[in-house]
């Protein structure tokens, strides 16, 4: 409790942005789908966050080093629940999308800001739990957002208020919060020719999850509702996936300690493969078939990203860490930009399956690029392997994230 409340203001904030999040990202798709949006469409919309994602990455720390973090939290609070509501009057996906985009850029900059106070508040013997605690904190109150919808009526006006309600909500804790202000944001660039230089298949792994998950991310309420499913077991199937993740990178992450990551990486990739194929040829009508394969899928696809930036730690030089960090976030967020956008334009072309196809695509290509490049480079030694740091989605990341899992001695190295 000693360590829990001086940060509980921070956590607070976190937990209704998160919430709100949870709730917009999921009511657009279903709305859109509701309103006969084509899936090319509804893609779009995912590729709008990611790009807004990505650039609030880059461009929001230099807002916030001119108005300062409380200023510039209420900007992206304030901006998120405009364009939530902004949705609700403009029904058409050609205003949805650049709203869409303004959200993700909000949020990058609102969760960078509270992920920075809180790396400024731990100290170096309980930042992991603390890092521990946020990421359970966001988990549950994402999903809690998404689920929520399985309580009222998704063609209302009902769940486009809520989350523009709660982005407020957010701006009251951290407003209120007697924390010192933090140090200035974490800056990346994208360095494309240094991050192949530390690892090629990291490179090419990441980009192909972000186009994987953000296509699934997006896209996966479509999919479960094309094929039958109300909307309290289509909340379950985006939400079942993410809890089987955040569960499956435990032993996943033991796993790639004691043996060559590369290894692992490709039977999760195996793994995530297999569930694509049976999600094509099955194509299963049932709710408890969908859950059941899409908790598969989950379990594989969102252990990957936090599996290869402990790999590409594993060949980074002391005090690297976030930058290689960032610069996956980044090299990931351009998947996430063409992934949706792949993907809703296969659901249009050749139906439901096309999500999976699309996903099947990366996986292959992620698949035969790792076997190749284990024949041409040496594993790690145990002894310089870096400890696996299991972390939310990649969604739900920024380069602050890395920094408040970071260790006392990298953060030193820093």
């Amino acid at each position: 409790m000693k360590q829990f409340l001086p940060i509980s203001a921070l956590l607070l904030g976190s937990a209704l942005l998160l919430f709100a999040g949870g709730m917009n990202a999921l009511i657009l798709p279903i709305r859109g789908n509701f309103e006969n949006f084509d899936a090319a469409s509804l893609g779009l919309l995912g590729t709008g966050w990611a790009v807004g994602y990505v650039l609030g990455c880059i461009f929001n720390p230099r807002l916030v080093g001119k108005v300062g973090h409380i200023r510039a939290f209420g900007v992206m609070a304030a901006f998120a629940a405009v364009a939530v509501l902004l949705s609700l009057i403009f029904v058409t996906p050609w205003i949805w999308i650049p709203l869409r985009g303004l959200s993700g850029f909000c949020f990058a900059g609102a969760a960078m800001i509270v992920e920075s106070w809180l790396s400024e508040r731990a100290e170096p013997s309980s930042r992991g739990k603390i890092f521990g605690i946020y990421t359970m904190v966001n988990l549950f109150a994402s999903t809690a957002g998404q689920m929520s919808l399985s309580i009222g009526n998704t063609s209302g006006f009902l769940f486009f208020v809520l989350p523009a309600i709660f982005y407020c909500l957010a701006l009251v804790p951290l407003s209120i919060s007697s924390s010192t202000t933090p140090k200035p944001l974490v800056s990346v660039k994208l360095d494309l020719r240094a991050l192949w230089r530390n690892s090629p298949v990291a490179v090419v792994a990441v980009f192909g999850v972000g186009i994987s998950n953000g296509a699934f991310g997006t896209l996966s309420a479509v999919y479960a509702d094309r094929v039958g499913l109300v909307t309290a077991t289509v909340a379950l199937f985006a939400s079942l996936p993410v809890l089987a993740g955040a569960i499956s990178q435990v032993p996943i992450g033991a796993a790639s300690d004691r043996m060559d990551r590369r290894i692992v990486l490709m039977a999760v990739i195996v793994a995530a493969l297999g569930v694509d194929i049976a999600f094509i040829l099955l194509q299963p009508q049932d709710l408890y078939g969908n859950l059941i394969l899409a908790s598969c899928f989950g379990a594989a696809i969102y252990a990957m990203y936090p599996l290869i930036v402990a790999h590409a730690n594993d060949h980074a030089e002391p005090g690297t860490y976030i930058q290689v960090s960032g610069g996956l976030l980044l090299t990931y967020g351009l998947g996430a930009i063409a992934g949706p956008t792949l993907a809703g334009v296969a659901m249009k072309e050749v139906g439901s399956a096309g999500l999976f196809l699309t996903s099947a695509g990366a996986h292959v290509l992620m698949l035969g690029f790792t076997a190749l490049r284990i024949g041409r480079r040496a594993a790690v030694p145990e002894e310089r392997k870096a400890s696996f740091v299991a972390s939310p989605q990649a969604k739900a990341s920024t380069p602050e994230t890395a920094a408040l899992a970071m260790g006392d001695e990298e953060e030193q190295a820093a």
